[in-house]
């Protein structure tokens, strides 16, 4: 292994290091780097391509939201965030806690806290996770700048929540550069952000991911990241792709393994609890 400047081979008093974006060649100083820049610049920049690619493409195991801490079923679309400990809890398991309590004041199913009341109470709750690092406490406070119209405050909370992992921040972080919210609008970063959290497992963002292939023409690409997002149980992905299937642009195998993947992933997020809950909620929604 040597340099891909100066030829000098590793060795023990020698360290080389990778090229961070394409991994292909090594180099022994920094100087020798940015020497190579003019002759290694175009092979790198179409093997971070591919390499982006490969990230991209690749079919996420679960849901950004992942599975319910307290039946360990995956979280559907339905779930709430708990004030007191930011945990994510699935509709059914909150409506069979609401159920189960006898209390005055309900308890938090996961960490059996007294759940919060108060605009105080959530208040001061929300700034001890927020001062913790918790990075679904940091989106929510950001969204709360935005409410108040402090965007700079709202991309600051949200860029640090994005850099914790928490991908629904990438996701609204998308929607700030898209509209210039407290940064300069920039399609670039708003669709590196949309691609981060559809990496993670967002379904919304890679849904907005297809509308930009679609824009550029590239529709075998739209075409993989809604296969994607439909073998997640997305229901505007498995729609699009019965479109397409009926205009003759996906084949039959295609459709028909997309399809019940997608059917899978739907009823495995199913459970006698969230549909009592989703009954109750729609019954609300009615009245």
């Amino acid at each position: 292994m040597c340099c891909a400047s100066c030829g000098i081979a590793e060795v023990d008093d020698v360290k080389l290091q990778k090229c961070d974006a394409c991994d292909l060649v090594r180099y022994c100083s920094d100087k020798c780097h940015e020497d190579n820049r003019p002759t290694h610049e175009r092979a790198c920049k179409e093997r971070a391509t591919e390499l982006r690619d490969e990230i991209l493409f690749k079919q996420p195991e679960s849901s950004y939201l992942g599975d319910c801490p307290i039946c360990f079923l995956p979280i559907s679309v339905e779930f709430f965030v708990q004030s007191c400990c930011s945990k994510m809890i699935c509709d059914g398991c909150s409506y069979a806690n609401a159920r189960r309590e006898t209390k005055q004041r309900q308890t938090c199913p996961f960490c059996r806290h007294p759940v919060p009341r108060s605009k105080e109470e959530i208040d001061k709750n929300n700034n001890k996770r927020v001062a913790a690092n918790d990075p679904i406490a940091l989106m929510q406070m950001g969204m709360d700048y935005h409410k108040k119209g402090e965007n700079e405050a709202a991309v600051d909370h949200l860029t640090k929540a994005a850099e914790l992992g928490f991908v629904e921040a990438n996701f609204k972080l998308a929607f700030f550069y898209e509209k210039g919210l407290g940064v300069e609008e920039d399609e670039k970063k708003a669709l590196y952000h949309y691609e981060e959290a559809a990496i993670g497992g967002h379904c919304d963002a890679r849904y907005a991911v297809v509308f930009h292939e679609m824009q550029n023409n590239r529709s075998e690409r739209a075409i993989k990241h809604l296969i994607i997002a439909a073998n997640l149980g997305h229901d505007h992905s498995i729609k699009v792709l019965k479109m397409f299937y009926s205009g003759g642009r996906i084949s039959k195998d295609q459709f028909a393994s997309t399809l019940r993947a997608y059917q899978a992933a739907v009823d495995a997020t199913k459970s006698p609890q969230r549909e009592a809950a989703a009954i109750i909620m729609a019954a609300e929604g009615n009245s």
